[in-house]
């Protein structure tokens, strides 16, 4: 059953449209806006990925707009990457859409079953929250 709600969602969601980015850019958006400043290599480890693949992800969304690069205060070889304002607004739009899709289907289910959806929903947060700063705190601890 969840994996058939998760495919769901991620159809839902897809109907909310992520154009012009594709699904490996806007993992690049999501890390960017919560790691500000980190450099290529560090996104490349968040992604699974090599630097040049995600340096060719950067690419693609510096020229949409959506990526800055900017010459590190620390190294002149580095640079840091950055969400743009353009980048920003882009996915507090993606959000609002994928919100209205959620909150149509959810207007049609009866407010029990919504109410223990939130309840289930708020654990699920809570322990994923929990169990992926168990897992950023080992990463620290053996780097």
């Amino acid at each position: 059953m969840t994996s058939e709600a998760a495919e769901l969602l991620e159809i839902l969601w897809g109907r909310a449209s992520t154009a012009p980015v594709s699904a490996s850019q806007l993992r690049v958006l999501f890390i960017l806006e919560h790691n500000e400043g980190i450099n290529l290599r560090t996104l490349a480890d968040g992604l699974g990925s090599t630097p040049p693949s995600t340096s060719r992800l950067c690419d693609r969304l510096q020229a949409v707009g959506y990526v800055e690069r900017v010459p590190s205060a620390t190294s002149r070889r580095e640079l840091c990457l950055f969400l743009s304002h353009q980048g920003r607004s882009f996915l507090r739009e993606l959000r609002m859409r994928r919100e209205s899709a959620l909150e149509s289907v959810l207007a049609q289910m009866p407010a029990a079953k919504r109410t223990a959806l939130l309840q289930g929903l708020e654990a699920f947060c809570a322990v994923a929250a929990a169990e992926m700063q168990v897992d950023a705190d080992l990463d620290v601890r053996t780097a």
